[in-house]
């Protein structure tokens, strides 16, 4: 383990959280230097089940999520358990959880149980739907609010049935969401000395996420003359098939649009009125797409990456996962970074992706072992040798 160093040294979490959204939401907050004590069943969360590891219970899917934490697994249905979080909240800048408001509620880790016994503390959750509302206790996934959002429907397959995105996008987003919530809230305690609730729902996050560009004319009360920004929804915006593998390509402004016509030696596509301006183009976006799905065929990726990337018109080579290992520009920037695990050997461990100049955030410990820490956070809390017995024995 090295010393934190980002900008939430000092600040003190209780991870109340599992699978996606929860864990994100706290990694980050564990990235930028915050002591997290992530709070697990005696079974553990369940993504240590998930993914390639060395090691029972320290799958890679719990490895990306749980980095710059403590574990501690208790049964926090024993009087004993729940009274040492209770203690452990006292101490406190953050408490987070997912659970559904009703069960943190039958657990007494409410607010209002936890903000008596600790008035500044930011307690932050997240659920599927808004506090209060009708839908307040019903179960959620990322895959049931990609589907009510509206979100499946935007990636609809050659017919027409909706698909999820393959990745876990509401939880990953709505996580990110909430750490940034947590962030304002301490700056606002920081000011104030007031701590306070936050509640972040999956359904209201991605919807203000998606439809920034997707609510079109519903912006103006007029829905029926059409939802959805033209220009993600024809099936030609895609990476474009090259000679040898394939590119994405993106001009915006006439002048990249008429580099782009020349570089792909189609003087008439730069007279065309259809695509001389930016309404133009969005009224003819699938003609517009068309001509990059034809044209590039014509030269390898190379050969284009040679001619657009001098020209200044946005372009890359189209990645698959195995290719992010080679590709040059994160080799550069050192994204995949190698550690030595103390359970698991060597790893590999995606690089934070903010920069402080002043507060550098850092990887200062590896995702732990499930109990790892329990003795050690109990201790902390003022616990002795048999009352952290009696907590932690089955």
């Amino acid at each position: 383990m090295t010393k934190p160093t980002g900008p939430l040294s000092g600040i003190r979490v209780i991870d109340i959280t599992t699978v996606v959204l929860g864990p994100f939401c706290s990694q980050t907050l564990g990235d930028m230097g915050a002591d997290v004590i992530k709070v697990e069943t005696i079974d553990g969360d369940s993504t240590r089940l998930l993914g390639p590891s060395r090691t029972p219970g320290m799958g890679s899917y719990f490895a990306n999520l749980n980095r710059n934490k403590r574990s501690l697994a208790i049964d926090l249905k024993k009087p004993a358990a729940r009274e040492a979080i209770l203690r452990l909240t006292e101490t406190a800048d953050v408490f987070v959880h997912n659970m559904r408001i009703g069960a943190a509620q039958r657990l007494g880790l409410d607010y209002e149980t936890l903000s008596a016994r600790n008035p500044k503390l930011i307690y932050a959750c997240a659920s599927g739907f808004r506090k209060g509302s009708s839908l307040q206790e019903y179960p959620a996934y990322d895959d049931l609010i990609q589907g009510v959002s509206g979100t499946a429907s935007l990636n609809a397959g050659p017919d027409g049935a909706p698909r999820y995105f393959p990745t876990v996008m509401v939880d990953k987003l709505t996580g990110a969401q909430l750490a940034s919530m947590i962030g304002m809230a301490l700056f606002h305690r920081e000011r104030t000395g007031q701590g306070q609730e936050i509640h972040l729902p999956m359904m209201e996050t991605i919807l203000s996420f998606m439809l920034i560009e997707h609510l079109w004319a519903g912006t103006l009360g007029e829905p029926e003359k059409g939802l959805g920004y033209p220009r993600m929804m024809t099936p030609h915006r895609r990476p474009y098939r090259t000679k040898d593998g394939y590119i994405s390509v993106i001009a915006h402004s006439d002048a990249q649009w008429r580099k782009l016509f020349e570089a792909m030696d189609m003087p008439a596509a730069i007279e065309d009125p259809r695509f001389s301006s930016v309404p133009a183009r969005a009224s003819n976006i699938d003609a517009v797409y068309a001509t990059l799905t034809e044209g590039m065929t014509k030269r390898t990726t190379a050969e284009w990456l040679a001619d657009l990337q001098p020209a200044d018109i946005p372009c890359g080579k189209a990645n698959s996962l195995e290719d992010l290992f080679t590709d040059p520009y994160l080799a550069e920037t050192g994204y995949f970074e190698p550690h030595t695990h103390p359970i698991e050997g060597s790893v590999v461990i995606p690089a934070i992706p903010a920069r402080f100049s002043q507060t550098p955030p850092n990887v200062h410990r590896p995702w732990p072992a499930l109990g790892e820490h329990s003795r050690e956070i109990l201790a902390e809390a003022g616990y002795g040798t048999a009352e952290i017995d009696a907590i932690l024995v089955r």
